[in-house]
């Protein structure tokens, strides 16, 4: 396996913007290119801009490249608020018309792919296009499986009621923050286990340590759904790229796939041998791709 380039893993230093009168950190490399869009890379849950690092430091040679840490996130401000979809697309949406400047593609990964999705159906005006990779988010038509029996969704309904207790889900944050346990859920949704460095581990682990990750962490379990994938998708009116790690373990990427089709035929897609993260384990596929993809459709 080909190693990445020392400037691959390099921190990217960044700057700080503040938004309803919290901290948003953010990075920004290469220049702006008048035959481009520039594009705003987003990172799921957990994560943060340094999950881009590798995706950022080739794609500046092509594009003006932003990269941003959602409210609770990395080294954003973490206020006790109830977050939800629609926080992080505000603040997305807002990123774009007061610091950007102009539309971009948005590119996001897990939760930042559903935010991204989001921005784009609810807030046409700031996109130039939206790359999901292995997206968050239900579909209406979303089913429990006719398999579940009652005792498996009372001890589910249980779960859940026993999480929006503040003890117990600061009991289970500080358990799932520890390294090993990061380190062991990493193993479980990336294929290939040598991208799995101790910088990864580290660039997770550190702002669980900041104040009020851990009630960041618990507002999952008390926000409201957001909008359903299909009603976006109803509303989507520029060019969306699919890149799927196909081995994800916590999401059916074929099925997934079909069901987007199903709600909008004209998209592109590829599926690629990585896990959850598709743009971190296999970055130059991901890189490769998504330029050659904005350079044609956008």
């Amino acid at each position: 396996m080909q190693a990445t380039p020392v400037a691959a893993t390099a921190t990217i230093p960044g700057i700080y913007w503040q938004w309803r009168g919290q901290s948003i950190y953010y990075v920004k490399a290469g220049e702006k290119r008048s035959q481009h869009p520039p594009l705003l890379l987003i990172h799921g849950f957990g994560a943060s801009t340094d999950h881009w690092r590798k995706n950022i430091a080739e794609l500046k040679q092509d594009f003006e490249v932003w990269a941003i840490d959602l409210l609770g996130f990395g080294r954003s401000a973490k206020p006790d608020w109830q977050y939800s979809g629609d926080l992080w697309r505000d603040q997305l949406h807002d990123f774009i018309t007061q610091v950007i400047g102009q539309p971009v593609v948005l590119a996001g990964n897990s939760l930042g792919g559903y935010c991204a999705l989001c921005v784009a159906a609810q807030c046409p005006d700031s996109a130039a296009g939206v790359v999901l990779l292995n997206s968050a988010g239900p579909f209406t038509d979303t089913k429990v499986p006719e398999s579940a029996n009652s005792g498996q969704k009372g001890f589910k309904s249980m779960t859940r009621s026993l999480l929006l207790q503040p003890w117990a889900s600061f009991l289970l944050f500080q358990y799932l923050r520890r390294r090993a346990i990061i380190r062991r859920t990493l193993k479980q949704v990336y294929l290939d286990h040598s991208a799995i460095t101790d910088q990864l581990v580290e660039d997770i682990y550190r702002p669980s340590c900041d104040r009020g990750a851990h009630k960041v962490f618990a507002s999952v379990f008390k926000s409201p759904q957001g909008e359903k994938i299909d009603v976006l998708l109803a509303s989507l009116r520029c060019p969306l790229l699919l890149l799927w790690g196909e081995g994800d373990p916590w999401m059916n990427a074929k099925e997934r796939g079909a069901k987007f089709r199903q709600y909008y035929p004209q998209l592109t897609e590829y599926y690629l041998q990585a896990g959850h993260c598709p743009h971190d384990e296999v970055p130059d596929q991901v890189n490769e791709r998504l330029k050659s993809w904005v350079i044609k459709n956008c």
